[in-house]
């Protein structure tokens, strides 16, 4: 494909994390230009696209790395400039919401002003550019009605989710003030295999693993009664995608409409690996929120109907794979923790 012709150019912030780098994979797929931004580190924080490089049929000629921050807005600028991208999709953010009790300024930073920097950013450079904003469920928080919709007030309950309240109004701002291509996509809780570590459901199923194999003994947890809509991120980047192809932009809630506890959480994913939670799971007061949200469970009827998306992988199926990716690597690394002492072990003890 000609790349100075039909080629989309498409731009993600954020493109290391669980998400970024599904979309990647999406875009790549579509034959899109996919360009990243990624900040500067001591060590590499690649590991989630690298085989994205592997690939043959993308061989790193159509995926293009960026250092940059979205705490910069001239880099910003000057990375539309050069890059002249069709679609943004912004994703960056401190996204722990606990950590964002302890962090509250920088997430308000990184959270609330990155995407007003980015929006400054098209409206500068006069970029016709189409704009993904990832919204959050979390801006719903203390929820004023059940399920919670587009048309459902925020309420939120953290630093992290009043600075995304504060992104989405300003995307809104933004397109009906200068007329921008700009959407909110409101995502519920979504999962998988590449979540960060720190993030419950990847807490839950690594810690079931680890156990399954002798590498840990217990798992720490706060609430177990909090309840959240769980879907697969994968399915989620694909409603990204469809927002910025439709006419006009509007703003969607991308969910499952199922909702499930942390209790049951913990109880399918210890089911999964063949343990009985209770002997494995203390609660520990620490991981508990200064203000809790309590059930999250999002309508997405909107996006079936506009989209035509809806979301396929059910909670156990969800867990279930998520598990089966956590034991491989709990299995990898228990083989090598192996290894290791039969090294170190003297010649007798191994021998017989």
């Amino acid at each position: 494909m000609d790349s100075g012709t039909s080629m989309k150019k498409a731009l993600i912030t954020g493109i290391t994390g669980q998400d970024g780098s599904y979309l990647a994979e999406l875009l790549l797929s579509k034959d899109y230009e996919v360009h990243g931004v990624i900040r500067r580190a001591s060590t590499f924080n690649t590991e989630r696209i690298d085989h994205l490089y592997q690939d043959p049929h993308i061989n790193g000629v159509r995926l293009f790395l960026h250092y940059g921050d979205i705490a910069d807005s001239t880099n910003l600028i000057k990375l539309l400039y050069r890059i002249q991208p069709q679609e943004i999709y912004h994703l960056a953010a401190q996204s722990h919401v606990r950590v964002s009790f302890d962090i509250p300024e920088y997430t308000g930073d990184t959270t609330g002003l990155g995407t007003i920097r980015i929006l400054e950013a098209i409206r500068e450079t006069g970029l016709k550019a189409k704009f993904y904003q990832a919204s959050s469920s979390e801006m719903y928080g203390k929820a004023q009605e059940v399920p919670q919709r587009e048309s459902t007030p925020f309420y939120p309950r953290s630093p992290y989710g009043a600075a995304k309240v504060y992104a989405y109004w300003l995307t809104v701002n933004y397109r009906e003030s200068y007329g921008l291509f700009a959407c909110n996509g409101i995502l519920f809780n979504h999962e998988s295999p590449r979540r960060g570590e720190t993030f419950v459901t990847r807490k839950v199923t690594r810690a079931a693993a680890r156990i399954k194999m002798g590498l840990e003994e217990k798992l720490y947890l706060g609430n177990l009664d909090a309840k959240r809509d769980w879907g697969y991120a994968q399915e989620y980047v694909e409603a990204m995608w469809l927002m910025l192809q439709q006419d006009t932009p509007e703003d969607y809630v991308i969910a499952t409409g199922e909702t499930h506890s942390v209790g049951e959480l913990v109880e399918e994913a210890f089911s999964c690996a063949g343990l009985d939670w209770r002997r494995h799971l203390e609660i520990d007061q620490r991981y508990y929120r200064p203000a809790e949200v309590d059930l999250l469970i999002g309508d997405p009827s909107k996006a079936k109907r506009k989209l035509g998306w809806e979301a396929k992988t059910k909670f156990k199926d969800l867990v279930r794979l998520m598990i089966d990716a956590d034991m491989d690597i709990a299995r990898k690394e228990a083989r090598m923790n192996g290894d290791s002492d039969a090294k170190l072990a003297p010649r007798h003890a191994i021998a017989g």
